[in-house]
């Protein structure tokens, strides 16, 4: 039996030999590659700004060419709300050195501030309507009582001074410091809401100085007026002590009572009016 051989295979001539092992082949990158790149960031930044500029530019460009044609006189003016005290002719009156403005140029904010100078007039809401109107929406003040002898009160509280205080003695009036005048409004509205069901309106109610309060109530169904001393703190306490007490005991006898004195801490103390002096007659006179 012959034995195993090997044959070592020569290359043949003209080849190179065949690396033997592992091998890596590496392509070489593009020239274009190598090449570093331009950076068009900063441009990319600077082009938003621009256009808006641009845009910025062309419309205020186009706004003051058109300004001229879309810009007219003011043709009407309109008030709107429910007015009792003022009227419309004396709303026109007041804004009349406004409205030779055109429509752009008319200062809303100035003729507003001229309407709420008007004393009946609790705010004021001006706006323009395209092409040539303004729209004036009005709120009268709400008189309540008087303040003092020179003003009249609102619901808020505010003083305000027409030029009529005459025509407006029917309502209760309030005296109190000039820094009170809310304290005194809110302290009538619930004194006023407490005595209404017993028949008793204000007809009068006083903040001195010194913080006592004093209180008369007008003639009415419950009889002539009376005058109720509160003095200086828990006011709604001692107007439901005289309720309680008036419902028992004074009621019969209110006509004789001139006065009520509640600064007393568990009861009243009352002041009887003077007994009318009987009329005397006259004798009759004759002529001859």
């Amino acid at each position: 039996m012959q034995g195993a051989s090997l044959r070592h295979q020569q290359p043949a001539p003209g080849r190179k030999p065949v690396p033997r092992g592992a091998s890596r082949m590496v392509a070489k990158e593009p020239m274009s590659a190598r090449l570093p790149k331009a950076n068009f960031g900063f441009l990319k930044s600077l082009f938003w700004p621009v256009l808006l500029v641009a845009l910025g530019f062309g419309t205020y460009e186009g706004a003051q060419r058109l300004l001229p044609y879309a810009d007219r006189p003011i043709t009407k003016i309109a008030v709107q709300g429910d007015l009792s005290y003022i009227s419309q002719q004396a709303v026109q009156q007041r804004i009349a050195p406004y409205v030779a403005a055109s429509f752009f140029t008319i200062d809303l904010a100035s003729m507003r501030t001229e309407l709420e100078q008007m004393p009946w007039i609790a705010h004021a809401e001006v706006r323009r309507v395209w092409p040539d109107q303004v729209v004036i929406r009005l709120e009268e003040q709400l008189p309540v009582a008087r303040w003092g002898d020179e003003a009249l009160l609102n619901n808020q509280g505010q003083a305000f001074t027409p030029r009529e205080l005459a025509n407006y003695e029917h309502l209760p009036q309030l005296f109190g410091p000039q820094r009170a005048q809310q304290q005194v409004m809110q302290q009538y509205q619930v004194l006023s809401q407490m005595l209404r069901p017993l028949g008793f309106s204000i007809a009068r109610l006083e903040l001195r100085e010194r913080g006592s309060w004093f209180l008369t109530t007008g003639a009415g169904s419950a009889g002539p007026g009376i005058e109720l001393l509160l003095g200086r703190d828990h006011l709604v306490e001692k107007m439901r002590r005289f309720i309680a007490i008036y419902e028992k005991t004074l009621k019969e006898q209110i006509t004789n009572i001139a006065r009520i004195d509640l600064r007393y801490a568990n009861g009243l103390a009352v002041g009887w009016r003077d007994p009318a002096a009987p009329t005397t007659a006259q004798p009759a006179v004759a002529k001859n």
